[in-house]
């Protein structure tokens, strides 16, 4: 129980982390996607597309440290039914 309390604790310090990060990444994807659509160079899409990526690769980062949690609180939940179940 201690382990998965304090994986849990570092899992939810990672997803506040996550947050801020996800949100810089989509505002650099956003100013890059209206610089690429003012300039119309093949190099500013070129940008705007490989900023997009890491704004998506981080969403994808957010959302496996979100399931990460939901199975650590399962795997808790499971272990305090078990724990209930043994006492009298």
């Amino acid at each position: 129980m201690i382990d998965i309390s304090d994986r849990l604790k570092q899992l939810r310090a990672d997803v506040a982390v996550s947050i801020e990060q996800m949100a810089h990444f989509e505002t650099e994807a956003d100013d890059a996607r209206l610089r690429a659509l003012m300039s119309e160079t093949p190099l500013a899409v070129a940008v705007a597309r490989e900023t997009q990526r890491h704004a998506d690769s981080q969403r994808g980062a957010h959302e496996a440290l979100l399931r990460s949690i939901h199975e650590l609180e399962r795997e808790q939940d499971a272990i305090l039914d078990r724990i209930a179940a043994e006492r009298p």
